[in-house]
């Protein structure tokens, strides 16, 4: 019998220090950070994005050996169809049928067929990276919900939040997508009350996925940010690893030390590689406007409150 591959996967609302958590994570000895795997069909096998290694994909040393022993080559993968494949299973209004056991005929084949890519796809990076843990920082629930239907592929959820108006306040920059060479693009905007009501759903729908997947945690980014080792040592022990002496060396006073990695996606500061300062981002507190940062305090107000956030003044214990 082959031993499935350990995922650990980082749920939640993007713009929620994700990138730099699961950054951490792939410092740890025997994981491997992936970025945001959920993109790597359009973004990397089809459009050629930059890995965070700096290389295209298509010419990254290490993606390429992950194409050739998955699938003989990313060509032969047939990206168009993967990714059409997603579009027809992956999707957070397919939620309740990702979670039953009988989600119908025709969707149990299409979904058959896209966790078998998907468990090949795990495999060989596990070969290739030599890893214990995948770390899979792709965010979305409907995509967590596929990856516990992969026979090889054992999932650990962890399910990271943030003061919501920090993450509105974050979804409000225009912040540009260094990983696009051939033009210039921008990381997506989202208005405020559409803003609210993401983080508000998307979050309980993780939950929810917590309260049926048994090796599940939730972490607070701005716990993880006053904490650093302490955060990554809880995480590790959900991913079935113990730390030892000198595991969390690159933690420092003043923040991380940071390698360069292959990511696939995510945000521009994977490619920020060395010393990286860690603080809480909580420019909202003097930036946002009045108005808008009223509007997603009252829209997300029961969530915050379960979360441990205030409604005023600092986050509780």
């Amino acid at each position: 019998m082959v031993e499935p591959v350990r995922v650990l996967y980082i749920g939640g609302v993007g713009r929620s220090g994700s990138t730099v958590l699961s950054r951490a994570l792939g410092e740890l000895p025997g994981f491997f950070h992936v970025g945001e795997l959920v993109f790597l069909w359009s973004r990397g096998a089809t459009r050629n994005e930059l890995c965070g290694c700096g290389a295209r994909f298509l010419d990254c040393p290490f993606w390429s050996d992950v194409g050739k022993r998955a699938f003989g080559g990313w060509e032969a993968a047939e990206p168009a169809r993967v990714t059409a494949l997603q579009h027809a299973v992956d999707r957070t209004r397919y939620l309740p049928r990702l979670l039953t056991p009988d989600p119908g005929r025709d969707f149990r084949l299409r979904l058959g067929e896209l966790t078998a890519l998907l468990g090949r796809l795990y495999t060989a990076i596990q070969e290739v990276s030599g890893c214990a843990v995948v770390v899979d920082s792709s965010k979305h629930v409907s995509y967590a919900a596929t990856l516990r239907r992969v026979p090889s592929v054992d999932l650990r959820l962890l399910h990271v939040t943030r003061d919501s108006r920090g993450v509105a306040h974050s979804w409000a920059k225009k912040v540009k997508r260094p990983e696009v060479v051939d033009q210039d693009a921008y990381m997506a905007n989202i208005p405020v009350p559409r803003l609210a009501a993401r983080w508000s759903a998307f979050n309980g729908l993780f939950d929810v996925l917590r309260l049926v997947h048994r090796n599940a945690l939730g972490l607070r980014y701005e716990r993880f940010v006053a904490d650093p080792a302490a955060a990554l040592t809880r995480v590790a022990a959900l991913a079935g690893r113990e730390l030892k002496p000198g595991d969390l060396d690159f933690v420092q006073e003043a923040g991380l030390r940071l390698s360069a990695e292959h990511s696939v996606s995510g945000n521009p500061m994977r490619f920020t590689n060395g010393p990286v300062p860690l603080r809480v981002d909580d420019a909202w507190r003097s930036a946002m406007p009045p108005g808008d940062r009223a509007v997603v305090t009252a829209l997300t107000a029961p969530g915050m409150l379960r979360y441990g956030y205030r409604l005023r003044g600092r986050t509780t214990r």
